[in-house]
């Protein structure tokens, strides 16, 4: 009998823990350097152009994204932006980039490489506290 309601509290407990954890969002972001000529606005611009091919992508039809200037630092380390993209789900995430090679979205990333530059990037789970 101990050993049945063992298993049975053990059941109710990953049932229980993988919805607790099954919300989470995909978030990348990307630490970016801008070219000294270049300007916000032609940042943005660009970002505008990349979501809109990056949501002809299967599995980026629910993507955001986002450019994060800083206003006030101590300290950039040569970063002078980020972009963050996000995503509903982990299984989304997984279906844009797996189409994401040779895409339109592709190549406005490299044209967008003339006037800014996201070497590092960071893959997050984000989960909204409610």
């Amino acid at each position: 009998m101990k050993t049945k309601m063992f298993w049975m509290f053990v059941l109710v407990m990953v049932i229980a823990c993988a919805s607790a954890f099954a919300g989470g969002e995909a978030t990348q972001m990307w630490s970016c350097e801008i070219e000294d000529e270049a300007t916000e606005a032609q940042v943005i611009e660009g970002a505008q152009k990349w979501l809109a091919a990056a949501k002809k992508i299967k599995g980026g039809e629910n993507i955001e994204a986002y450019v994060y200037f800083p206003i006030a630092v101590n300290a950039t380390s040569g970063m002078d932006a980020m972009f963050i993209v996000t995503a509903p789900t982990f299984k989304e995430w997984g279906e844009f980039w797996d189409g994401y090679e040779g895409s339109e979205a592709a190549k406005i990333d490299t044209a967008n490489q003339e006037f800014v530059v996201c070497p590092d990037s960071v893959v997050w789970e984000s989960v909204k506290i409610k």
